[in-house]
């Protein structure tokens, strides 16, 4: 049912949709709607029960309320995404942001940054996908099949537990894989931006019902649940001491907060595509206020569900989980009555869906701009003199196009099955973490490169290295490496040597994307000139 009004969604609002559509909804959706259906796209999954798990934790990151420090960073950085960085995708009209690169520095530094979104956003979707599969696969799906293979084919439960186990996750993930591109690769953001307003009902509503059912378990009426919560050791917001061994420290949590906005929000062509789906620019930065607002209260939601799931437990001596992420779906499916347990399950799929729809959907639109050129190749040559060669040639380009896009959509869709399946075969907890955070080192880069355009007047040397092949294999010619591309790979590296080798006497936390941009950009800075020259193309 809830597929199928999915479905139903992406027919009426994937009819006759053009390249245009498929990429930037043509521009007509309403400021209201993208605000809202923006939740969907930032609450991934992992979001949705990894913040809670974390409330209870005494030690680690974010434990207690210490997120709402990095919420409260990310306010700051939406401010700076709609006073600056909005204005100058809309004044450049941009379909990928990436396009700035272009015209600032030249074709290197364009396709580096492209390249080290597409990593990033692959890379971190995939993983988020999993991680939600795996919850899935434990306590849906799992049970599902294990339940088929007895019916069906008369296997024991044991031997039904074993196959479910070896055939569940894959199952599972070709499965949600195909859903989302069932439903995405006609309409695509068009499509996208209503379904997710669709999902992200689901999944707020996720929370409330079990809000509202874990507080009449305790025996508190809605207006006892916030003196409750906040009377609990789990409620500590703020934290103000050890600066250098405390990765939750306020300053380093809202700076990075601030930071993390900015790169995985306003340098990010998955949320920024949808702000560039508004009618123009003061619709566009009314969404982002709002969507502010929202921001606030949803997370504090996900606080309060945390700690009561807590409380809870406690009350009623359950063993917290290793894995506090498992603590929801256990109570959810364990402890409280049917409906908690579909509405854990609604919520979880509506918020990795909303944000693996669109995280699709940007990468295709990116691999298309950046790399295939969509844009360029949709203009018409000077060949053509007559309006009717020009439309003819528009018709046939246009098919051309299309297909290419479906194929590329639908390609993203198979590497994410291949690196859910990978991390499946080869990862632990430990694997995921260094994913989430090779994903994250993939940002600083992109902070560096935006940063030098925006603040810095300079230009980029054409300095490359040269590497030559020829001496290993005649087959082979010299090889050219870009310098940007040199500094933005360089950066991460050394941010990841610098965190290690300080991590005795300071824990950088999530100050890991400042120090990769600082990095980046004293790079560039290096390669840069002042001269009053046309621009090398670095």
């Amino acid at each position: 049912m809830y597929f199928a009004m999915l479905l139903g969604v992406a027919w009426y609002t994937g009819r006759n949709v053009s390249n245009e559509g498929f990429f930037l909804a043509n521009r007509k959706i309403p400021w209201y709607v993208v605000a809202y259906a923006m939740i969907g796209t930032s609450i991934s999954g992992v979001t949705f029960i990894s913040i809670p798990g974390a409330v209870g934790q005494d030690a680690g990151l974010n434990r207690g309320f210490g997120y709402m420090q990095v919420v409260m960073g990310y306010m700051l950085g939406y401010l700076f995404i709609a006073t600056v960085l909005m204005p100058l995708y809309y004044r450049l009209n941009l379909t990928s942001i990436y396009s700035y690169l272009e015209q600032r520095f030249g074709y290197w530094s364009y396709k580096t940054g492209a390249a080290f979104f597409l990593l990033s956003r692959t890379l971190g979707s995939a993983a988020r996908m999993f991680l939600a599969a795996l919850v899935l696969q434990a306590f849906v799906f799992g049970p599902l099949l294990q339940d088929f293979l007895v019916w069906a084919f008369h296997f024991s439960v044991s031997d039904a537990g074993l196959w479910s186990g070896r055939l569940g996750l894959p199952i599972t993930a070709v499965l949600m894989l195909a859903l989302i591109y069932g439903y995405t690769y006609k309409g695509g953001l068009k499509t996208i931006i209503w379904t997710d307003t669709i999902m992200t009902t689901f999944f707020i509503a996720a929370v409330a019902w079990t809000v509202v059912s874990i507080g009449k378990a305790l025996n508190l009426g809605i207006g006892d649940i916030w003196p409750a919560v906040t009377s609990s050791r789990y409620a500590q917001m703020f934290y103000f001491d050890n600066f250098f061994s405390d990765p939750n420290h306020f300053v380093k949590q809202f700076i990075s907060g601030a930071l993390i906005a900015i790169v995985m929000t306003g340098m990010d062509q998955d949320l920024m595509q949808k702000n560039l789906a508004c009618k123009n620019i003061r619709e566009a930065q009314k969404n982002m206020f709002v969507f502010c607002l929202y921001l606030i209260v949803i997370n504090l939601a996900f606080l309060v569900l945390g700690a009561l799931l807590y409380l809870y437990a406690n009350s009623l001596g359950i063993e917290i989980p290793g894995r506090t992420d498992q603590l929801y779906p256990k109570i959810a499916f364990g402890h409280l009555d049917t409906a908690a347990g579909i509405f854990f399950v609604l919520g979880l799929i509506a918020s990795t869906f909303a944000s693996s729809d669109s995280a699709l959907t940007a990468l295709t639109t990116s691999f298309c701009v950046d790399f295939l050129h969509f844009e360029k190749k949709q203009q018409h040559p000077d060949a053509y003199a007559t309006e009717a060669e020009k439309l003819e040639y528009a018709e046939v380009s246009g098919r051309q196009l299309k297909r290419a896009r479906t194929l590329v959509h639908l390609g993203f869709s198979g590497v994410f099955v291949v690196i859910i399946l990978l991390l499946n075969a080869f990862s632990n907890g430990a694997v995921i973490s260094l994913i989430f955070k090779i994903a994250g080192y993939t940002y600083g880069p992109l902070l560096g490169l935006f940063a030098f355009g925006l603040f810095t007047n300079l230009h980029l040397h054409a300095w490359s290295l040269r590497i030559p092949l020829s001496r290993v294999s005649a087959r082979y010619g010299d090889v050219s490496v870009p310098g940007v591309l040199l500094v933005c790979l360089a950066a991460p590296s050394l941010t990841w040597a610098i965190e290690v080798g300080c991590k005795q006497w300071f824990d950088v936390g999530f100050l890991t994307i400042l120090l990769n941009g600082l990095l980046t950009f004293g790079g560039l800075w290096i390669m840069s000139y002042s001269e009053d020259r046309p621009m090398d193309q670095a």
